[in-house]
């Protein structure tokens, strides 16, 4: 059952997806194994998608910002 991520592993992930994510409980233990890791897998890919869309967002407001100082100068 816990192969992949070990005790504290599972705990925290379940954590994660009851308090985060809004999952309940009784879905996240009925999963099987496999599609457990799947769910993580796909759920920590689309975080890192996002972090990553607002690291793009602040450098291109950062880039934007420094422009209209240069103008004002």
């Amino acid at each position: 059952m816990m192969s992949y991520e070990g005790l504290a592993g599972h705990f925290k992930n379940n954590f994660s997806l009851m308090h985060h994510h809004k999952w309940p409980l009784s879905d996240v233990e009925n999963m099987i194994p496999w599609e457990r890791q799947i769910y993580i897998d796909m759920l920590t890919q689309y975080l890192k998608e996002q972090e990553q869309k607002m690291k793009d967002l602040e450098n291109e407001q950062r880039a934007q910002l420094q422009q209209m100082l240069r103008k004002k100068m």
